[in-house]
């Protein structure tokens, strides 16, 4: 029994990820692939991609919107639990670091359920605002530059339908977020960002303590 989340060391978190988290093959590969690149921090923990995977399953989600897939672990692990005529509209700015992900996605047989934007996510998702129309989709999932998180978050306000949720992710940003030394933009980012959802009477929010902190923020209906 405990009343609070403990800590996990090495030894804890290898039971948790052998014994808690079912990946599949051509997730570990995904994931060890990119693991040899020199930004492979930025990818999702197994357990969160996981987590998102069951959400998806849990919600009934038929349409996604992700922003910032570098590799695609995160966007594949969603579509495999899309049903048949789901949509996941992925958005990045990396062609290099997509292509990866382009390779995973037919490889899993899922290509045909996700949709790549190259280019700024900002101006994707008001295209997406105007092409689809607000209250669209079911579930955001926000992992890119931090400084425009906020601006992230808004847009996805709007294209998530009541009851749908927004991830994001890095919430807690390696526990710089409580260090008053640290100065930073995306940590200033990041620390107001979290203040503003605390706030949100739009909302229903909770932080969670997977990998680099998750919040996951669900759309309360309009009155």
């Amino acid at each position: 029994m405990s009343n609070r989340t403990m800590n996990l060391n090495d030894a804890l978190y290898a039971y948790l990820i052998d014994t808690g988290v079912r990946e599949p093959a051509i997730l570990a590969r995904l994931r060890e692939e990119t693991s040899e690149l020199s930004h492979s921090a930025m990818q999702v923990a197994p357990e969160q991609g996981q987590f998102m995977q069951m959400l998806v399953r849990l919600m009934g989600v038929k349409r996604i919107v992700e922003v910032g897939t570098f590799t695609g672990y995160s966007s594949l692990s969603m579509a495999l639990a899309l049903p048949e005529g789901g949509e996941l509209i992925a958005c990045d700015a990396s062609e290099e670091w997509t292509a990866m992900a382009r390779r995973y996605w037919q490889e899993a047989g899922v290509a045909e359920k996700v949709t790549l934007h190259l280019g700024p996510a900002a101006e994707t998702l008001l295209k997406l605002i105007d092409d689809y129309g607000e209250e669209s989709f079911d579930l955001a999932f926000i992992d890119a530059d931090k400084i425009n998180y906020d601006t992230y978050y808004e847009h996805c306000l709007k294209l998530v339908r009541p009851g749908g949720a927004i991830l994001v992710d890095n919430v807690l940003w390696g526990g710089s977020v409580i260090d008053p030394e640290n100065r930073k933009a995306d940590t200033h980012a990041i620390r107001t960002f979290n203040e503003k959802l605390m706030r949100d009477a739009r909302i229903d929010m909770v932080m969670l303590p997977i990998a680099d902190g998750l919040t996951l923020a669900v759309r309360r209906p309009l009155v």
